[in-house]
């Protein structure tokens, strides 16, 4: 049987960088949803439109994509429906996979994405970048870079 350990509850400091970073995060997610808006895109569609467009032959296995965009292969077979229904993206049946399938990045989308892309990283320096200096950007990423590799590592761990 397992000993039960006391709860650590967070210090006052604690809880002032955690509610900060929830805040941030929900509120710079809704601003960057809401000037995506006008190019019919939320941020995980936008997230979507990247990583295809970075990839070779704008396509990518759906799994790897669910992947590199941090959702479920449930989640993201939805959302590629609707993006589908949208133009923005096809899916291709693997050749040497039968069971396999490839969410390929249409021109339209493309062309989205272009159209879309100098606003969104104007909103991004506009909303977070320019706020900071370039010190406090680098203790960021400095800061949460052991986060993001600890989390990293918990995916598919039940």
């Amino acid at each position: 049987m397992e000993t039960e350990t006391a709860t650590r509850w967070l210090s006052d400091a604690e809880q002032c960088a955690w509610r900060t970073y929830v805040d941030v995060k929900s509120l710079l997610t809704n601003q960057l949803e809401k000037d995506l808006q006008p190019f019919g895109l939320t941020i995980n569609d936008y997230e979507i439109l990247v990583n295809l467009s970075e990839s070779a032959e704008r396509r990518m296995r759906m799994s790897d994509l669910a992947g590199a965009t941090l959702q479920s292969k449930s989640r993201l077979s939805h959302q590629i429906t609707r993006m589908e229904a949208a133009g923005l993206v096809r899916r291709e049946h693997c050749e040497s996979d039968r069971r396999g399938l490839f969410a390929v990045l249409t021109d339209h989308g493309m062309e989205t994405m272009q159209k879309a892309a100098p606003l969104h990283v104007a909103s991004v320096r506009r909303h977070f970048i320019d706020l900071l200096s370039p010190e406090a950007l680098a203790d960021l990423s400095q800061s949460l870079t052991p986060v993001a590799e600890h989390l990293r590592g918990q995916r598919g761990k039940i």
